[in-house]
């Protein structure tokens, strides 16, 4: 259980932050700008909920909110052994498999594509939550050694989820809202 007396402690004001092994990195370090990513990403979900009438979608998003804490955690806990214990989180295969499970029951409901997607509609804040996850991936990717496999894999499949949400949104609000190539001319 996490408990929290105090709310700044000082150790950052050099630009500095301690990871979970207690070795401290730089504010401006790849594993950091990972982590801020993911915590953007997160954000980005709870405004996207706050605009959803869709309980069952906003009950597995709350569940992905759970889940990108572990994968901040997974995150600031660098090293080769990715085994999850009592006091290392760290995203596992069944959390993917969930995302999953989760996108094909939603795509089973929408039409195949027919043309690019553009990011607006009804599902507006949550295409933005997901090209927020999508940046998440990249800065990810970026660290240099010490990062979980699966923690890069939920990253890609939760991008993928959060693209099918806004599908089956937007579906529900009248349809996607299409590319029409050239058509600003």
């Amino acid at each position: 259980m996490v408990k929290l007396n105090k709310i700044y402690t000082r150790t950052g004001d050099g630009g500095t932050t301690g990871l979970v092994d207690g070795s401290r990195v730089s504010k401006t370090d790849a594993r950091m700008h990972a982590i801020g990513d993911v915590d953007e990403t997160n954000s980005a979900i709870g405004v996207a909920i706050a605009t959803l009438d869709d309980a069952e979608l906003g009950a597995a998003l709350a569940r992905i909110q759970n889940d990108l804490f572990d994968l901040g955690a997974d995150l600031a806990t660098p090293g080769e052994d990715f085994t999850p214990t009592e006091m290392t989180l760290r995203i596992v295969p069944a959390q993917v498999a969930r995302l999953e499970a989760e996108i094909d029951a939603m795509n089973a409901d929408v039409p195949p594509l027919r043309s690019f997607i553009l990011p607006g509609g009804a599902a507006a804040a949550l295409h933005l939550a997901r090209a927020i996850a999508r940046r998440a991936e990249r800065s990810a990717v970026a660290i240099d050694g010490g990062v979980n496999p699966q923690a890069l894999i939920y990253l890609n499949r939760l991008s993928d989820f959060l693209f099918v949400a806004c599908r089956v949104v937007n579906l529900r609000a009248g349809g996607d809202v299409l590319w029409v190539p050239g058509g600003a001319r």
